[in-house]
């Protein structure tokens, strides 16, 4: 099998990750800042509370947009993923750096799955399943779709993993 180089996540998957956090960030905007807004006028809370109140949501709002905006460009930078005859290497991280490597006999399954920003774009999140119980599967978000499907098919076919049947045929035991 041709092994697959260290390959970065999908550029677009910036701009998917941007829009998702974005949206977390307004949806969270609306129903927390109904919520101050509603308690301020239910309390009749004076206009040093009004002023207090909104100079900390502006501040966390802001750090929530730009985390959004920083966030998926620093993952971009900071993931790579690679397979070969042996398995799967994945690392990613910014500060705490996470480097995982999956032996192709642990693999059991993999799903790939698309949110509707990654369908937008063209992205898509590679689940592998492993033999185990704690941190049995590992996601991969960002890559291209037909990078996802690729990297499947190639952990599927496993090649020399698969155990022959013994000589002479039947059963094993």
């Amino acid at each position: 099998m041709a092994e697959l180089r260290r390959q970065q996540l999908d550029r677009r998957s910036v701009i998917a990750g941007r829009l998702g956090g974005w949206t977390f960030t307004l949806v969270l905007l609306l129903v927390a800042g109904g919520g101050v807004v509603a308690t301020l006028i239910g309390t009749g809370a004076p206009l040093v509370s009004w002023i207090g109140t909104g100079a900390i949501v502006l501040v966390i709002i802001g750090l929530l947009a730009a985390a959004s905006h920083f966030g998926p460009a620093v993952r971009y930078r900071s993931t790579w993923v690679r397979l070969d005859d042996d398995g799967l290497e994945y690392e990613h991280g910014w500060l705490w750096r996470h480097h995982v490597s999956v032996p192709r006999s642990r693999i059991q399954h993999t799903d790939v799955t698309q949110g509707p920003y990654e369908r937008r774009f063209g992205l898509a999140t590679l689940v592998v399943y492993t033999a185990g119980t704690e941190n049995a599967s590992i996601a991969i978000e960002g890559l291209s779709h037909e990078t996802a499907l690729a990297v499947r098919d190639a952990l599927l076919a496993r090649g020399g993993a698969v155990s022959e049947a013994p000589a002479g045929g039947g059963d094993a035991i």
